[in-house]
């Protein structure tokens, strides 16, 4: 009886190890199973997931048939509010109708009516119909899209339409030897990708927010250059035409040329007033015309204050174009203009309206920062000018990077007029080097205590001719 026992019980042991075993596989199906299913969005939702777990193709062949759904989309939405606004318009002339027959509009309400509500939204939702693009049945089957992470980064429309390469129309080279154009923006507008939606989320042909400022933030952060924006900008409501070249140079602009809802004054009154609140603090005084008229004109007890005759003087004639760099409201173009000397002046407006303010004065304000290389060509320029924004906060590498970028576009011969520059005494010997490492003619070069630590430095250069 043992014996015949035995062989039972090694079966019954290796039927319990197979179920074991197979259980086991169950188990493993089962987490497999689950972790698809948690993968495709049952769980938490992965909606790209689910499209290729449900075979829904945004995409056919290249085509991007979801861009085309949204645009589809977003024109009937417009047309659909068109709609209901024109009638609400005619429900409440229904309820008005004695007025109707006693009530007057002048032809330009009327015409101001039809633009507004009317002829606007209908444009829009016109351009958009007209950017909708059908592919040929051909062009699907042959498409060759590449797939472009920068472009798929961004959800609005309108940038992904703005950094997408635009093809030549006629299949041929362009003028400027390429196959197509590539609109740039700075690759730090990635890291911003918020605030560059709501920069860019605007109806076409309609009025832009006014969001000078968050343009600005961009720029100061990276995102720079901006992209061209198809909306239009806002105006002052009050706008005034500007005083002619011979009173605006000398003369605060009428108040009434400015949007101020950005800045802590309301006039310019207020920016030349002695307000701690005024919101900027490397400009000041430079709204008061009547001290502005003394600068560069007139002799100072510092040594490190250079007179536009002297500089002048050491290229009579020469001097002719320029750029002035820094923070203010344009007075050293304005000194120069009466030289018959034109300058450029970069202006960025940190707490006041000063592009606004260069502008009015009859003269030429650039929107610049730092970040970006200098729209000029080589070797063009008959003077660079800096006062008041290079300082010793500024990194030596980006100082470095600065300065080979004014040598690029200073013609040989052209003069570096380094205005009132002032750092910490013992980083005093760092910038000297920086300034001279480009081997400059000194024509003149002083330097002075600003405080018991701080020091000015004052230099008038010329580049070399650097014949090849």
């Amino acid at each position: 009886m043992g014996r015949s026992c035995h062989p039972k019980c090694r079966l019954g042991r290796l039927m319990s190890w197979l179920q074991i075993v197979l259980g086991g596989l169950v188990i493993i199906f089962s987490i497999c199973s689950l972790f698809k299913f948690y993968s495709a969005g049952f769980f938490l939702h992965n909606e790209d997931i689910c499209r290729q777990f449900y075979g829904v193709k945004e995409a056919y062949e290249g085509f991007d048939l979801k861009a085309l759904s949204d645009r589809v989309g977003e024109v009937l939405n417009r047309l659909e509010s068109l709609q209901e606004r024109l009638e609400s318009a005619v429900q409440q002339m229904e309820k008005n109708k004695e007025d109707l027959h006693t009530t007057n509009i002048t032809k330009l309400e009327y015409k101001k009516y039809l633009e507004e509500e009317v002829i606007r939204p209908l444009y829009s939702a016109h351009i958009s119909l007209r950017l909708i693009r059908l592919p040929k049945p051909e062009g699907i089957r042959n498409s060759t899209m590449k797939e472009e992470p920068l472009i798929n980064t961004f959800v609005i429309e309108e940038i992904r339409k703005y950094i997408t390469p635009k093809q030549s129309r006629v299949g041929k080279i362009t003028i400027y030897g390429t196959e197509g154009i590539f609109n740039t923006i700075g690759h730090a507008c990635v890291s911003y990708k918020k605030e560059l939606e709501e920069y860019m989320s605007y109806d076409i042909g309609s009025y832009c927010n006014d969001d000078w400022n968050l343009a600005q933030k961009l720029m100061l952060n990276g995102c720079d250059p901006l992209p061209r924006r198809r909306c239009l900008t806002r105006a002052s409501m009050v706008y005034q035409k500007p005083y002619p070249i011979n009173e605006s140079l000398w003369r605060l602009p009428d108040d009434r040329n400015v949007r101020w809802s950005n800045y802590l004054c309301r006039n310019f009154k207020c920016l030349m007033g002695n307000n701690s609140r005024r919101g900027y603090s490397k400009c000041v005084g430079c709204f008061e015309m009547e001290k502005e008229k003394l600068k560069w004109v007139t002799n100072s007890s510092l040594p490190i204050d250079f007179l536009i005759n002297d500089v002048l003087a050491i290229k009579p004639g020469e001097i002719r174009i320029g750029l002035d760099f820094g923070i203010g409201t344009g007075t050293f173009a304005a000194r120069m203009r009466e030289h018959n000397v034109t300058i450029v002046s970069t202006a960025l407006n940190l707490g006041a309206p000063f592009n606004e303010m260069i502008a009015l004065r009859g003269l030429i304000p650039l929107h610049l920062t730092l970040n970006q290389r200098l729209p000029f060509f080589d070797n063009i320029m008959d003077m660079i000018h800096t006062t008041g924004f290079l300082d010793g906060w500024i990194d030596l590498q980006l100082l470095d990077f600065i300065l080979f970028d004014w040598d690029r576009i200073l013609r040989p011969g052209g003069l570096l007029w380094i205005d009132r520059f002032f750092c910490k005494r013992k980083d005093l010997d760092a910038f000297m080097y920086m300034f001279l490492q480009l081997r400059y003619k000194k024509h003149k070069w002083a330097i002075s205590p600003k405080s018991k630590d701080e020091v000015y430095l004052s230099a008038l250069l010329e580049k070399p001719p650097r014949a090849i």
